[in-house]
């Protein structure tokens, strides 16, 4: 009641938003007149005008926004005959200013977006525009392309069937379309390049994302990872296989649904018996998770020893591995479903997006999870794959000096939006008001009479001739309700991961006359289902696809009057019938469904169809709810409608998007640190890409090292004694280098000055290296160098990370904070992986060898390295302890002298902090 006063007196958060933007877009429009006094060919003048004025910092964007809107709206309404509504003006500002701007479905966004845009591509610093799919990508630079190139901008697009320069080229024009898989793959690929050159990626600077609650929350938990191929362990997964149907899921009471658990209280009992959990293992639907119980764990033990995949206990350390298997194993029978979760096509296991009802092509389920699954349907089980760079969305879009983004449903999550990225969602009204209805959900008490409600309106509807989309949640249930129709001889089409080649021509007829449509999700989001069916479409069979733009201008006007009659007839059967067979697990998803009908003032209807059974309502509705309607005596296939009912629907689904956000803090939380270490390693990567005095760097890196040998053999009770005998040792260990120029008179110095002293002569012996070899030559052999350490190591702390951070999730139990623990040790890690690079190159610079003219004839040493380069020098490494020739021996880190803070003083006694002396990486 409070809240209700404070909007009467204060209004809403929309009229506040409202009253901000109405005198912008009344600036805008003054400036109209002004810009349609322009013949064609001045506006791209106009538009180097407006750049030079911010590049000479003499008006702020601010202060041109209302030209170059103007010029904007003036440029679409010639180029594409149509002019920007207000709104529309209202919702690109939102999108300059950084915010999310909601916009209900078929209100423009795809036109929305041009002004701001193009007002942001003045700096010079490039815009992209992120789509979900190739289609929408390519369909949306070829639709608004004409208009920022009248402005005299230049617009490119990046596909995914593209090649590196193809690339290049389209990153380096003012506006760039690209789905989010693209811009997120480019990043990692150019971070993974071995010249500088080669990197085809610019600065993030401004970009606005389309449906930016499917990419920045639905796809929040889905990293984006570039792997390589890993050891093969088919035989481990398919012996998991064979013994899952052997093991048995825990019983459940059948008055709570719930598993037995054992009495708290018994354990103190002396007299209880052993309590039997009866089962092998627990399945937790929600959290999508495995519990072995200690029978379950002692009854694999015995199937893996029986099968002879196994010698001795389960818990030696090569056996442990077996338990992981074996749970991956569980989870793909039980947990993950055919046709709902993925599909199995030309011999692979493909996964469905659980959002959309698309398959994601080329896309693995990780941690053996896919490999489980191919077991499980006894295809080719393809080995693991081994991460080599990884980001998520949520930080590869917050990379981005501003970010912006439209949806027609984002207001259920303007919480997270404004927790995580810290935009504000402005909800922009329609331009003509929305007449569509939707109706109350009815409730079944099961599915089945559920279903047979849902075919009985089908057919009611289909018999007048309104068209109806059904929605669905999977593939399995869009292929059901297809069965029963069949057999009611009820023509539709099925749209889904399984057809979705022809996703485009059913969409077009999806607003006929009597037209049928069931599809998964919202599959087919982006494009509009228009009553009486696509007008376009018509044109196109008349004329091809070949046709040239006058031709089908031609068919366009031909087919008109016919389209017009089909649209009024189909507008007056009441438009677009949505029928939801099932709630999804988020409001914002389901609003999404909604909002394919009563589109731009049509009308329509929406009712959803729910029943006790669906997966929402069975793991997070009351659970006393099934047995109280039943008691009630619900159970005859009549629905019923009830506040009762709707607030549980209301309340399940706000339980379940308040965990979900949860999940997706939480994982940021832990991404946040490896993004952190992410942007450290990519930083000094560049740096290396970049720097012409690699030499000055390696040489540093090694004076770090001599450094820390001098100062911990210096530290030895025996160093007044046998001084020269433990540097020559600790030098041989650390670095596989024999100082043989240590004398006597070295020794009486200080850590520092030996040090020094040290360090002279190895830069003597790199100067001399140097001489023989040539600058540039000995340059690049260290790029080469420092590149592939670098390479390797990143991708063996990524598994030790990803090792870790499982491992934390143990601490919980010693009452630890996981997260705390993650950070800390991560950072210990990512510390000694550091170390190892710095000591790695170090080893190189010192026991690299130059070969030229005569001298390459000599016999090379056992074990020696060799990276080849144009010309004719070549570079040998000394031999490696336990190496082999061609690879790189792992470096053993061992901190052989106290770990010092990177904040306190550095022991050398300069006075500086050890971060910023002999601390400072490589």
């Amino acid at each position: 009641m409070a809240k209700g006063l404070f909007q009467m007196i204060f209004g809403t958060k929309q009229d506040k938003d409202l009253r901000h933007l109405r005198p912008i877009v009344e600036h805008i429009n003054a400036q109209e007149d002004w810009a349609k006094s322009f013949k064609d060919e001045d506006f791209p003048a106009q538009t180097e005008i407006l750049r030079q004025k911010l590049a000479q910092n003499t008006s702020s964007m601010e202060e041109i926004l209302p030209q170059a809107f103007a010029l904007a709206r003036e440029a679409a309404r010639r180029v594409l005959g149509e002019r920007h509504y207000d709104v529309q003006m209202m919702g690109a500002v939102v999108l300059h200013e950084g915010n999310i701007l909601e916009m209900k479905t078929g209100e423009g966004k795809t036109l929305t977006c041009v002004p701001s845009a193009y007002l942001n591509a003045l700096e010079g610093k490039g815009v992209h525009i992120i789509t979900v799919n190739d289609y929408l990508a390519e369909r949306d630079s070829q639709w608004m392309g004409p208009v920022f190139k009248f402005l005299g901008l230049s617009v490119g697009v990046i596909l995914s069937n593209m090649d590196n320069e193809q690339r290049r080229l389209a990153y380096s024009r003012d506006i760039t379309y690209g789905t989010n898989n693209e811009f997120g793959f480019d990043y990692l690929r150019d971070n993974m390049k071995w010249s500088a050159a080669e990197k085809i990626q610019p600065q993030h600077h401004y970009c606005i994302i389309d449906e930016i609650d499917s990419i920045l929350i639905d796809e929040a938990r889905t990293p984006l990872i570039i792997s390589g191929q890993a050891e093969d362990d088919s035989r481990q997964v398919n012996a998991a296989d064979r013994i899952t149907s052997l093991l048995k899921e825990c019983e459940k009471n059948p008055e709570t649904d719930d598993y037995y658990e054992e009495d708290p209280l018994a354990r103190f009992d002396k007299n209880a018996q052993a309590f039997d959990p009866k089962g092998d293992y627990k399945i937790d639907e929600k959290q999508k998770r495995i519990t072995f119980t200690t029978p379950g764990i002692k009854h694999i033990e015995e199937l893996l020893l029986k099968n002879k995949v196994i010698t001795g206990s389960l818990y030696e350390d090569d056996n442990f591995e077996f338990v992981h298997y074996v749970t991956q194993a569980v989870k793909a029978h039980t947990l993950f479903k055919k046709d709902v979760d993925y599909v199995v096509a030309d011999g692979q296991v493909q996964i469905v997006d659980e959002f959309t009802g698309r398959i994601l092509h080329g896309r693995r389920y990780s941690d053996g999870l896919h490999q489980a699954i191919e077991a499980k349907e006894h295809i080719k089980v393809l080995g693991q794959n081994k991460t080599l760079a990884t980001i998520t969305f949520q930080n590869f879009f917050r990379m981005y000096d501003k970010i912006s983004g439209m949806t027609g449903t984002a207001d259920t999550e303007a919480a997270e939006f404004n927790s995580i990225y810290g935009m504000d969602v402005v909800v922009i009204p329609t331009n003509r008001p929305v007449v569509r209805q939707d109706f109350h959900d009815l409730v079944f008490y099961n599915e089945p009479f559920k279903l047979a409600a849902i075919c009985k309106e089908i057919a009611e509807v289909h018999a007048k001739g309104q068209p109806i989309l059904v929605g669905t949640v999977s593939i399995e249930k869009s292929e059901l309700i297809s069965a029963m129709l069949r057999k009611m001889n009820i023509p539709h089409e099925v749209l889904n991961a399984k057809n979705h080649a022809r996703e485009a021509h059913i969409i077009e007829e999806a607003g006929a006359k009597g037209s049928v449509t069931i599809a998964t999700n919202m599959a087919g989001r982006g494009t509009d289902i228009k009553l009486g069916g696509s007008l376009e479409a018509r044109a196109r069979k008349i004329c091809g696809t070949d046709a040239s733009p006058a031709e089908f201008q031609e068919a366009l006007e031909k087919v008109r009057p016919a389209w017009k009659a089909a649209y009024e007839e189909v507008k007056s059967l009441g438009g677009l019938y949505v029928l939801g067979t099932e709630r999804h697990e988020s409001r914002r998803i389901d609003n999404q469904l909604r909002g394919r009908s009563g589109r731009q003032g049509d009308p329509g209807t929406s009712r959803f169809y729910v029943s006790l059974d669906d997966t929402l309502m069975r793991l997070f509705a009351n659970d006393n709810l099934k047995n109280l309607l039943g008691r009630a005596g619900m159970g005859d296939g009549e629905p019923i409608e009830h506040r009762m009912l709707s607030n549980a629907i209301e309340k399940a689904q706000k339980r379940v998007e308040e965990r979900n956000f949860e999940i997706r803090k939480h994982l940021l939380d832990f991404d946040d640190v490896l993004n952190e270490q992410r942007n450290i390693i990519y930083v000094q990567r560049d740096d290396i890409l970049m720097d012409g005095n690699l030499i000055g760097r390696a040489l540093m890196s090694c004076a770090d090292i001599v450094f820390g040998i001098v100062r911990s053999s210096m530290d030895d009770p025996q160093w007044k004694d046998k001084a020269i005998s433990l540097l020559m040792d600790a030098f041989l260990e650390r670095l596989n280098y024999k100082p043989s120029f240590i004398t006597e008179e070295m020794i009486g110095t200080d850590v520092v000055a030996l040090t020094q002293e040290i360090q002279t002569y190895i830069a003597d012996e790199v100067t001399e290296k140097v001489a023989l070899a040539g600058e540039q030559q000995f340059n690049d052999f260290l790029r080469f160098h420092y590149l592939r350490q670098i390479d390797m190591r990143w991708q063996d702390h990524l598994d030790n990370l990803e090792a870790l951070r499982d491992a934390v999730y143990l601490r919980t139990y010693a009452q630890k904070n996981p997260l705390v623990e993650y950070k800390v040790e991560g950072f210990e890690i990512f510390d000694a992986m550091l170390e190892a690079i710095k000591l790695a190159i170090a080893r190189t610079i010192v026991n690299v060898q130059v070969r030229t003219g005569a001298s390459s004839e000599r016999r090379r040493p056992v074990g020696a390295m060799e990276a080849k380069h144009s010309g004719s020098t070549q570079f040998m490494g000394a031999p490696q302890q336990g190496g082999s020739s061609g690879e790189t021996s792992p470096v053993t880190v061992k901190r052989i002298y106290p770990k010092v803070g990177r904040n306190d003083p550095c022991p050398c006694g300069s006075g500086k902090k050890y971060k910023n002396c002999h601390g400072r990486t490589y």
